[in-house]
């Protein structure tokens, strides 16, 4: 069998010092820039305009390192690149201001506050600021939680269209379950799901961690494909009031506004 010729100058990596590092780079920005999200193999060959098997080699490696995944046949950006970018936001002036923001907040200031990406049934934390020592149980940055578990992660789903919502949490599904008042079926989830979007916030009632509340609010995106971020605030369940809910959901939804879009 003869092997698939190379596009001479239309090669990715023609003439690079590193052409497996350029095309390694090439292929994320395909992804990135694909209307869907996924590309197949023929596809990131064409754009690499290398052989197939070459393609498949480094399609490999990328995905051993976890910066690539698959999804059926396709391919897709993978969730290494999410870590890496929590260190990237961690130097960017967007989370100063995330960081500047709660230390100035009247409320905010004291408790505990994360900014959260989601990723499928899952999110994961970008960025934490730490203003109540007391509660050191909830997730650090890098961290991944099962959307129905968290208010950030309700927040998020609460953004999808219905179907889906049912595609990915059918009604008898059942959920993680880490405390009594953890949701355990799809059903519940969803249930829920209309009054988080009717009052614009999300709230999760010791359902990770007992004696621990949060409340969650959506940061707005800019762009149709834009990563879906949320901001939430973890309280101790003793301390809680109706007041301090509407205090804390009123701030959030501020910093949201002001964050946009820390990823753009």
């Amino acid at each position: 069998m003869l092997a698939e010729p190379v596009k001479g100058n239309e090669a990715r990596g023609h003439g690079s010092p590193a052409p497996a590092v350029t095309r390694a780079a090439a292929v994320l920005d395909a992804l990135a820039g694909c209307e869907t999200g996924r590309l197949t193999l023929s596809d990131l060959a064409r754009e690499l305009g290398i052989p197939k098997s070459s393609t498949s080699n480094l399609l490999q490696a990328l995905e051993d390192a976890e910066l690539i995944t698959r999804v059926g046949s396709d391919y897709a950006l993978g969730v290494r690149l999410v870590e890496l970018g929590a260190a990237y936001l961690s130097r960017r002036d967007e989370v100063r201001e995330f960081y500047r923001f709660c230390e100035a907040a009247p409320v905010l200031k004291g408790e505990t506050v994360r900014i959260a990406m989601l990723d499928g049934g899952n999110v994961i934390y970008l960025a934490r600021y730490e203003g109540h020592p007391a509660v050191r149980l909830t997730s650090n940055i890098g961290d991944k939680m099962p959307v129905s578990l968290c208010a950030v992660g309700k927040v998020l789903v609460a953004k999808l269209h219905d179907h889906d919502l049912d595609q990915q949490f059918p009604d008898e599904s059942p959920l993680p379950v880490l405390t009594p008042n953890s949701l355990r079926t799809g059903r519940e989830l969803k249930e829920q799901i209309g009054a988080i979007r009717q009052q614009g916030y999300a709230f999760e009632d010791e359902e990770s961690t007992l004696g621990v509340v949060s409340l969650a609010v959506a940061v707005p995106t800019r762009g149709s494909h834009g990563p879906s971020l949320g901001v939430s605030v973890t309280a101790l369940k003793a301390t809680f009031s109706d007041g301090q809910r509407d205090a804390m959901v009123a701030e959030l939804t501020e910093l949201t506004k002001m964050l946009g879009n820390p990823m753009g």
